[in-house]
């Protein structure tokens, strides 16, 4: 789809002083110029975005949700620092304007940034696609993508302070421990069982790079007409971290169910047919392009990524009983948190066959 193609009305729980905020732009934003026309972006379970219009230019607002928030969630000011960054980079993101953490302008934190125009797909099959290779060179370009991200030096920019090299995996087992505990509804067995195995299976492998947090199709735009990523959304999460956290998200789609879930899987398709490659060969191709020969412990990796998912549903999930969900769909979660959590226990107990993805040559 078309990124205009999910905009809708600003929700009652998510309306700000546009008056303020016209006024705040007119002072600060180069070439605006009121009246101010605001709208939503429906998609965004984190941070509320929004589209902003005048007679002449659109912008994306992206903000804090309102209400009382996790420890460390929601950093716009973080999205904003690295996303200037990477613009100097070969990593393809939005111009981004000014940043205002002054809460009394709109109640929270804001930045604005660039309209990219182009598409998203919110099915990682990419039904809306009528060729085979171009999904297959549209997934190449994804995986092009995250190696980009992880070879950039982001001690050149500056970004030696945006996350403590060392250690990252045990800091995320910890880290996403206490948000889910602190969103926690209710007991899961699974999820309770991953908290007592993740801490005592990380890895010798302590590399750190740039790491996004939720590097997936939906979060990048591709080119109007052309199989290229032209931008990478959704830095909220992003820190120095371990590449393969990356990775191992970006391919937690090959465990989940094609029908069940949270979201769309590839577990039970032949993707092949599709033009998608298997996980195999994605991850060999982002071992080539990054220079790894081998990935060990590749299961405790996608464990984690499920564990922490599950626990970032669990954050919408509460944050939508609270009634301060960025989406009306948030109460919905609650169920996926479960799901999620299964899956991420079957595969670090070893019980969901995993193709051996050690070596490369």
């Amino acid at each position: 789809m078309r990124t205009g193609e999910e905009i809708t009305q600003v929700r009652p729980s998510q309306r700000f002083d546009e008056e303020a905020l016209a006024k705040y732009l007119s002072k600060n934003l180069e070439g605006f110029s009121g009246p101010l026309r605001v709208r939503q972006f429906e998609y965004g379970q984190s941070n509320p975005t929004f589209l902003i219009a005048t007679g002449r230019k659109q912008w994306v607002l992206r903000k804090k949700p309102p209400g009382k928030l996790l420890p460390s969630a929601h950093a716009v000011d973080r999205e904003y620092r690295i996303i200037k960054a990477l613009r100097e980079t070969e990593v393809p993101v939005p111009e981004t304007y000014l940043l205002c953490e002054d809460d009394s302008v709109i109640g929270t934190s804001f930045y604005i940034m660039d309209l990219v125009e182009g598409r998203i797909f919110r099915d990682p099959t990419a039904p809306e696609l009528s060729s085979n290779r171009e999904r297959s060179q549209i997934f190449d370009a994804m995986n092009d993508t995250l190696a980009k991200i992880h070879g950039v030096d982001w001690r050149s920019l500056g970004l030696a302070d945006y996350g403590k090299p060392g250690n990252y995996m045990g800091r995320q087992v910890s880290r996403w421990t206490k948000q889910y505990e602190a969103s926690k509804t209710h007991d899961i067995e699974s999820m309770d069982r991953l908290i007592d195995w993740l801490p005592k299976s990380i890895p010798e492998d302590d590399s750190t790079t740039i790491a996004h947090g939720d590097f997936r199709l939906e979060n990048l735009i591709l080119h109007p007409a052309e199989p290229k990523v032209i931008a990478v959304l959704d830095w909220e999460l992003s820190t120095l971290g371990h590449p393969l956290a990356d990775l191992a998200y970006n391919c937690m789609v090959y465990h989940i169910p094609f029908k069940g879930g949270i979201r769309v899987g590839y577990s039970g398709l032949d993707v092949e047919a599709l033009g998608i490659p298997p996980e195999s060969d994605y991850v060999a191709a982002y071992c080539r392009r990054t220079g790894r020969t081998e990935i060990p412990n590749w299961e405790f990796f996608l464990a984690f990524s499920m564990f922490r998912l599950a626990g970032i549903v669990q954050g919408v999930y509460k944050r939508g009983l609270d009634g301060i969900a960025s989406s009306d769909k948030a109460e919905t979660y609650g169920q996926h948190v479960q799901f999620l959590s299964d899956i991420a226990w079957r595969i670090a107990s070893g019980r969901e066959g995993l193709t051996q993805l050690h070596e490369f040559g």
